[in-house]
């Protein structure tokens, strides 16, 4: 038996004897999902939204904004080759390529919807921008979106933010981005060489955040982490992926919810495995930031978001002897 094998045995082992109630969100928070389609005209289309609530006050519903994804090796940089290999077959997944999902939030809170993670339409592969639609499958236009806040300001995560024709594609929304991210992509010409791509793909990558943030440069809302953008939505800091990447903690009473943003990129490789993402621009730092917030979570038991996770992204991040494992929230009709 090979040693994945077994420690991925004993990662599982002690997740099911220690998660107890933890498999079972608390009563203030439910969950609830509407069949419908996410493309308009393809009725064979999975449901592209999932609706749930924080709390008696705020109602939540994740919004897919489609897919992205690439080599495994990107996400898990320290990963042994076969070893990444083994674990992604074990997992039923292919072997040469990793998907990612685009997870956005969109919050109403004390009459304003506000999106969390505007998304990245076409600036990263020709399955993302599915954000439009499945607004629309809510009975919503990108009109009725009051306020937009990136946790960072990398493409897969501001894309959205440029209609087709140039102009702003949440044309009422003031959006929100960290100042230290704004300062390094936006007014700088960043140095992206700590990524393991090609440098094709790192100036087309720069070339995408500067045009998706163009038109609401002017009106930008710079937030630095810490700050409350609107009661019941407070960011966190999580430095490393990039200079000023925030999380965001969606709170009403006493429920939580905790977007995770970039941490991990898939729980197989980032959590039950404790790989390093290898677009961190500063892996010690991210990884500090990564293990700080993933003990909060664990130790307060709290409903997590991951932007990148198999959609639509909800469950609990359980502690381990091995480090962490992700548990998935039960889904609910």
């Amino acid at each position: 038996m090979s040693l994945y094998t077994l420690n991925r045995r004993k990662i599982m082992l002690t997740a099911i004897s220690s998660a107890g109630a933890s498999l079972t969100l608390p009563a203030s928070i439910s969950l609830a999902q509407t069949a419908t389609t996410s493309v308009p005209g393809a009725p064979d289309q999975n449901a592209g939204y999932y609706r749930f609530r924080v709390g008696e006050d705020i109602s939540a519903t994740v919004l897919s904004d489609g897919l992205i994804g690439g080599p495994p090796q990107v996400y898990a940089s320290t990963a042994p080759e076969a070893e990444l290999e083994e674990v992604l077959t074990h997992a039923f997944l292919p072997t040469d390529r990793l998907t990612l999902n685009l997870n956005t939030l969109l919050i109403e809170v004390n009459g304003r919807r506000i999106l969390l993670e505007a998304g990245a339409g076409q600036t990263m592969g020709p399955q993302g921008g599915a954000i439009f639609a499945n607004l629309a499958a809510i009975g919503l236009t990108p009109g009725d979106i009051d306020i937009v806040v990136v946790s960072h300001t990398h493409p897969d995560h501001v894309g959205n933010l440029r209609a087709a024709d140039g102009g702003s594609a949440f044309p009422n929304a003031t959006v929100f981005a960290p100042r230290a991210d704004w300062d390094f992509f936006v007014n700088n010409d960043p140095d992206l060489s700590y990524m393991p791509v090609s440098a094709d793909f790192r100036r087309n990558f720069s070339a995408a955040i500067k045009r998706s943030v163009e038109p609401i440069a002017g009106e930008i809302e710079l937030y630095d982490a810490g700050d409350e953008i609107v009661p019941g939505l407070t960011t966190i800091s999580a430095v490393g992926h990039t200079p000023g990447m925030a999380n965001f903690l969606v709170h009403s009473g006493v429920d939580q919810l905790l977007l995770t943003a970039d941490l991990a990129y898939h729980p197989v490789v980032n959590i039950d495995q404790p790989w390093l993402p290898g677009p961190d621009r500063d892996k010690e730092t991210a990884l500090r930031s990564r293990m700080r917030i993933f003990d909060m979570a664990a130790a307060e038991r709290m409903l997590v978001l991951g932007f990148h996770y198999p959609f639509p992204g909800l469950g609990r991040m359980l502690r381990t002897d091995a480090g962490y494992a992700w548990v998935p929230a039960n889904w609910q009709f």
